[in-house]
């Protein structure tokens, strides 16, 4: 059995732990709110940047040999693009993206396509490094705090790629920000851009024509010919910001379940510590009781 001693040094051991988790889960909870806020403003610019692209595309009389748009007839390779964290400590987040990406990779190979692999954060890229899987790219370092940038730099890579014909399709897989506590795994399409956002409704078209027309210097082939590109790095930045959200969530919820359960582990520590002090007290009391009478 354990000394009187042997607990207070766990108990002081597992107080010490639960600071460094209190501190975390503060942080994390400040990060959390910043990087809400940073998807919040984000939005209003994805949603004009599509209103863009479809009113240029609505002006434009073909939108035929734009590369991003194309859609190929047979595909034979996919890109998997996991966005994960660069640290660890934040519960199932890292975990649940890798393992839905796996899942996607079983299923593209058993329809008999090639998979290629781009890992985005350091968790990511030794996981599929450790599994042996060969990687076209890693982008780490940023995953705390995403700069549009560093979405520039993903989907330049992704869109060379694309473009020159070593993949046919790019797929991301991350968590989608719900709550602190809920984040859902999310598989989107980036590349080939799908038609849709060129397509208009019957009000938007009538709009048009009470607007009246536009000339457009260059001409609307080549706006949407350089717009498709940043809708490209929106898209992705837009995925980075729900990710960084995302991370600092799990973080946050692990951190306080770390600190509830050392709060726990300390109360049973305790009435285990003050069992054994009772013990030797009964010990010590047996012992002199034990002198007297052999006094006696």
């Amino acid at each position: 059995m354990a000394s009187v001693q042997d607990y207070k040094r766990r108990i002081r051991s597992v107080r010490n732990t639960r600071k460094i988790t209190r501190a975390m889960e503060l942080v994390a909870a400040a990060k959390l709110r910043r990087a809400q806020t940073r998807i919040e403003a984000m939005r209003p610019y994805a949603d004009t940047m599509r209103e863009l692209i479809a009113g240029v595309g609505r002006a434009a009389g073909s939108v035929r040999g734009l590369p991003l748009l194309e859609r190929r007839e047979t595909v034979e390779t996919v890109a998997l693009v996991p966005l994960t964290g660069d640290r660890g400590l934040a519960g199932a987040f890292n975990a649940q993206v890798m393992r839905r990406a796996f899942a996607v990779e079983r299923q593209l190979q058993s329809e008999g396509l090639k998979v290629r692999w781009v890992a985005v954060g350091k968790k990511g890229r030794s996981t599929l490094t450790f599994r042996r899987r060969e990687l076209d790219g890693a982008h780490v370092g940023f995953t705390d705090r995403p700069g549009y940038a560093d979405a520039q730099a993903i989907a330049h890579g992704l869109g060379e790629l694309f473009t020159s014909g070593e993949v046919d399709r790019v797929v991301l897989v991350y968590n989608t920000f719900v709550s602190a506590l809920t984040q859902h795994v999310t598989e989107q399409d980036v590349l080939p851009i799908s038609a849709d956002i060129l397509e208009t409704s019957e009000d938007e078209r009538r709009d048009d024509v009470l607007r009246g027309d536009f000339i457009f210097e260059p001409e609307p082939e080549q706006i949407l010919e350089r717009l498709l590109p940043v809708y490209v790095e929106t898209q992705v930045y837009r995925a980075l910001l729900e990710s960084s959200a995302s991370e600092q969530g799990a973080r946050m919820t692990a951190m306080r379940n770390a600190s509830k359960n050392a709060g726990d582990l300390i109360d049973r520590l305790t009435l285990q510590m003050n069992r054994a002090r009772q013990a030797e007290i009964t010990q010590e009391i047996l012992e002199v009781v034990a002198g007297a009478d052999a006094l006696e």
